[in-house]
């Protein structure tokens, strides 16, 4: 193959990632608009009555629970307060010292007993639906009357059935899910800012 076919192959290439992450999308706005407009009312609800959002997930999920936690902390787009959101996957310390003293199963659950509080919100993230840890974290969120939300792919897993709202990606490849799960976040963020911070130009 000469470097011209060779660039072609990957501009083809290019093309393809993209289109298929735009069909992602496009099938979870279909199956999952709802799910989605639920779990924001549930953590405007969280945060209106001065609760706090902790989020959880291995890998590319612990980077999107934290990118989910420093938009509500932080800023999204408008100027407002910071919004009491903890990213459980952020502090190596206690995530060593919680996994070496009780096995990694148990990460996340120690967390929500250490910050969870009844009308407190936990969004585990998980691409398949079936981390051990996420699945236990979850047990125990619900066990302390914490509200549950799941992004979760590939049908959602055995999470989709132990949380109240489970927002499933409507693909099995793990880069298409992670890629819909950050829209997700972006969209859950962006409602929370109308709902609790409103422009009062557009009212």
């Amino acid at each position: 193959m000469g470097e011209r076919e060779e660039r072609d192959e990957r501009l083809a290439r290019v093309r393809a990632a993209f289109e298929d992450s735009i069909a992602t999308k496009r099938a979870t706005l279909e199956a999952s608009a709802g799910a989605i407009a639920r779990a924001a009312d549930r953590i405007i609800d969280c945060l209106r009555a001065d609760r706090k959002l902790l989020a959880f997930g291995n890998g590319g999920s612990a980077s999107d629970a934290q990118h989910l936690c420093a938009e509500l902390a932080g800023r999204y787009v408008r100027e407002r307060p910071g919004l009491p959101a903890i990213a459980l996957t952020a502090n190596s310390s206690e995530l060593t010292a919680i996994g070496n003293d009780y096995g990694f199963d148990r990460v996340f659950a120690r967390l929500v007993e250490a910050h969870g509080r009844p009308g407190d919100v936990a969004v585990a993230i998980s691409t398949s639906g079936n981390s051990p840890n996420v699945l236990e974290a979850v047990r125990v969120a619900r066990e302390r009357g914490l509200a549950t939300i799941a992004l979760i792919g590939k049908g959602g897993g055995k999470l989709a059935g132990r949380v109240d709202v489970p927002i499933v990606v409507a693909s099995d490849r793990t880069p298409r899910i992670q890629e819909t799960h950050i829209a997700i976040i972006h969209v859950l963020c962006e409602l929370v800012d109308e709902s609790l911070f409103p422009d009062p130009e557009q009212q």
